[in-house]
């Protein structure tokens, strides 16, 4: 197994207690009890066993909303770097990415190799190991599309395992390892085809942008760089300079409906024509929550308390754009959106970010 790359990690950070609101990119979060760091998967798996049962894991952070009341027991910061080749061949590369890899380092290097398979995922902020467990997504693209396993630390058993694919159980924004404590992310093995291009291009938006037609290939560096640009329009693309990328990206997932429930909206919505949607396995059809929001009367900018506010350039960010306000003030705009879209169009959305030490 050759090293495609494997960069040191940074000098080990502060292990006094601190504010986790500088460790996401909400920047909220209250003090931790103890803050650690892992180098490695070794490292992971030494600190899990010490810390017991009272542990957050953090890396990214880009993904998770933090109680201001913070978290009493330990954090853990990951910060496994590197990548390498377990397999080759003629038509495909498997790679295997240590936890730690910012995300999008790991698709710069894909696409600058001649890999195709994650260049629609590009500009997505937090870290490698975090891509399974939501089962990440945009512009057409999944990792579950991509992963062949993720190697884990299975905390009942005590035992490092590779979980194949097919047992990840992966669906829209979600995974067995989704909510579930036992499993520890150490690392994920993709299959990616080696090929200048992209594979075709499935969002409409996204052939639109490019200038092609839906279900064609573009070269993989256009289909980044494109990708790229509309996240960066939509405040998606983290920018010290932009305090609409203080978030978490989307806020809210799509909702997923089925057919009496997708009846029952388009019914309540008459009088604004049919809700963006896409058709799912089975009668079940999902919902652009992005819609509902703006169409319930949340449009972009929409104020909440304490200067939190909705993006300015996309209705499903909720942003902090000063990093003075509170967690609780971004729930309450969260409340207030979640409510409004009930109340108007009788359907519930769901938070997409992890909730820690607090609740919706």
């Amino acid at each position: 197994m050759s090293d495609v790359y494997a960069q040191p990690t940074a000098a080990a950070e502060p292990v006094t207690p601190g504010d986790l609101s500088q460790y996401t990119t909400l920047c909220l979060g209250g003090p931790a009890g103890r803050i650690v760091t892992a180098a490695s998967a070794e490292e992971i798996v030494a600190r899990v066993r010490e810390a017991g049962d009272d542990l957050l894991l953090l890396a990214g952070g880009s993904n998770v909303v933090i109680g201001d009341a913070g978290f009493p027991g330990t954090v853990l910061l990951v910060r496994s770097r590197g990548l390498r080749m377990l397999t080759e061949d003629e038509h495909t590369v498997t790679i295997r990415v240590e936890a730690g890899e910012p995300w999008d380092e790991l698709v710069a290097t894909t696409v600058a190799n001649g890999w195709s398979g994650l260049e629609c995922l590009s500009g997505i902020p937090g870290s490698t190991g975090a891509t399974p467990i939501q089962n990440v997504g945009a512009y057409g693209q999944e990792v579950a599309e991509t992963i062949t396993g993720v190697r884990v630390y299975d905390r009942r058993t005590g035992t490092v395992d590779q979980v194949a694919a097919a047992d990840c159980g992966f669906a829209y924004r979600s995974s067995v390892f989704k909510g579930n404590e036992r499993w520890v992310v150490l690392s994920v093995d993709f299959r990616l085809a080696r090929s200048p291009l992209s594979g075709p291009v499935r969002y409409a938006e996204l052939a639109r942008a490019l200038g092609v037609e839906v279900g064609d290939r573009v070269p993989l560096a256009e289909a980044r760089a494109t990708v790229l640009r509309l996240r960066a329009g939509k405040g998606m693309v983290l920018d010290a300079t932009d305090p609409d990328t203080r978030s978490v990206g989307s806020f809210f997932t799509n909702p997923v409906l089925d057919g009496a429930g997708y009846a029952l909206l388009r019914e309540r919505a008459a009088d604004l024509g049919d809700p963006p949607a896409w058709p799912g396995a089975g009668d079940m059809v999902k919902v652009s929550a992005a819609w509902l929001i703006d169409k319930a009367g949340f449009g972009k900018g929409h104020p909440g308390p304490e200067g939190v506010a909705i993006s300015s350039k996309h209705t499903l960010a909720l942003t902090n754009p000063t990093a003075t306000a509170s967690t609780r003030a971004l729930l309450t705009l969260a409340r207030e959106i979640r409510d409004g879209v009930q109340a108007r169009f009788g359907v519930t959305l769901h938070p997409e970010p992890i909730l820690i030490n607090c609740t919706l």
